[in-house]
């Protein structure tokens, strides 16, 4: 599918509309009606195409914006290109997959966990957080864990939804992975009892920190 145009990916899309996936997808604050796995499918048959992916991205169209980020080439966004493309991803599907395979990617990853961190916009600031967690797992080095755990106790609670799981994430990720911290990350997971209702399928981990924390350290023995 070399040298494809915008309008053969959009019907294609179109073809691939489904209203039963779009009721799940709406569920989860999606607007779009295409299975991910066939998604994924189109998205591997078109191979990398960035002019391909920035055009499909100019859309809007939530779908479409999902293949774009599938089939870009995430060091060739510029800075500002991808602080701009975050504050247009609304839906929580384009906003995670825009983080976690293209920003985490990119050379101006950290500048922009610096830079989202504290906007004033709470879903600009939840991909700040996102990119801090991604740092407290792998390259720990230079960061203020026992400030983000004042931020996470005296924020979280209130924290809009999207924010406020990001920074859950964050506290969980900081008490799995550093033992000195995680009576202290335990201790505000149960005082505040963020998500601690949260309904979690059978065999999945709940969300809840106290709980997350302990199953993952149980697993990495």
């Amino acid at each position: 599918m070399a040298e494809t145009t915008v309008a053969e990916v959009l019907a294609e899309l179109a073809a691939l509309e489904d209203p039963k996936a779009r009721a799940v997808n709406e569920k989860h604050g999606d607007d779009h009606g295409v299975n991910l796995s066939k998604l994924r499918a189109l998205a591997k048959e078109l191979k990398t195409q960035q002019d391909l992916a920035r055009q499909l991205w100019a859309t809007g169209d939530t779908a479409a914006r999902l293949v774009a980020l599938l089939i870009c080439r995430p060091k060739a966004f510029e800075r500002t290109e991808l602080d701009t493309m975050l504050r247009e991803a609304r839906t929580p599907k384009v906003h995670d997959w825009l983080v976690n395979y293209v920003v985490k990617k990119s050379p101006y990853a950290e500048e922009l966990r610096q830079a989202w961190f504290a906007d004033p916009d709470p879903v600009v600031a939840s991909a700040g957080w996102a990119l801090t967690t991604e740092r407290v797992a792998k390259q720990p080095d230079g960061l203020d864990l026992p400030g983000l755990l004042d931020t996470i106790e005296t924020q979280m609670k209130d924290a809009p939804d999207r924010l406020q799981w990001a920074m859950n994430h964050c506290l969980a990720q900081i008490g799995i992975e550093h033992p000195a911290y995680r009576a202290r990350a335990i201790g505000i997971g149960e005082r505040l009892e963020v998500l601690k209702d949260y309904p979690t399928p059978p065999n999945c981990t709940s969300p809840y920190a106290p709980i997350w924390i302990a199953e993952m350290v149980r697993r990495n023995g």
